[in-house]
């Protein structure tokens, strides 16, 4: 198996977006997010991404398909309730760069390819004056009754890469989880790397 792992900017983003709603709905359908999606919500929140100045999109090829992707924009273009924890702890989030979600097929996982979303993702926030970046992970407890046995979280990745998580910096992000009726709230902790 032969991935080719590279940032899309500009147009390609726009031409990339339904892939990257298939992978969300795919991959985010599977604990801890069980996410339950719908073209239509979509389509919508990825529209509103691709807009953001600065924004990227990096995307693993297997061929000429999209087999995973990342993506990363500045947080100053993110909705409020992603900037809001940061602005009331006082953290400039003009330097800020926010990283969405990471999705890849499991096929591919295992082979550097996370490592290489990092990378590009990091490069391009550098690139536009960033001094840190963040992300979010949706908090389970321990004893949740879809947690797979075996199931590893990724925080010992992302501790390697450099992000720790900070402390009481969490928001709420509402989506529709399997079983649910509609969309519910859930705690999202925040993990950040300066450079």
């Amino acid at each position: 198996m032969s991935v080719t792992v590279r940032p899309l900017t500009g147009a390609e983003i726009g031409a990339a977006l339904g892939d990257l709603a298939k992978l969300r709905i795919t991959v985010f359908a599977a604990y801890p997010y069980l996410y339950d999606g719908d073209a239509a919500y979509e389509a919508a929140y990825l529209t509103e991404y691709a807009a953001a100045t600065d924004a990227v999109l990096v995307a693993a090829f297997d061929g000429d398909r999209i087999v995973g992707a990342a993506t990363a924009a500045p947080m100053i273009h993110q909705k409020a309730e992603f900037r809001e924890p940061f602005a009331a702890r006082g953290l400039d989030v003009e330097r800020l760069f926010y990283f969405g979600e990471s999705v890849l097929m499991p096929a591919y996982r295992g082979k550097g390819i996370g490592h290489a979303f990092f990378d590009h993702r990091e490069a391009q926030a550098r690139a536009c004056g960033a001094n840190a970046a963040c992300f979010a992970a949706v908090i389970r407890p321990e004893n949740h009754p879809a947690k797979p046995a075996g199931y590893v979280p990724h925080d010992a990745f992302w501790t390697k890469r450099g992000y720790a998580v900070v402390p009481g910096l969490v928001t709420n992000l509402a989506w529709k989880e399997h079983g649910e009726e509609g969309e519910s709230l859930k705690a999202m902790q925040y993990w950040l790397r300066s450079w």
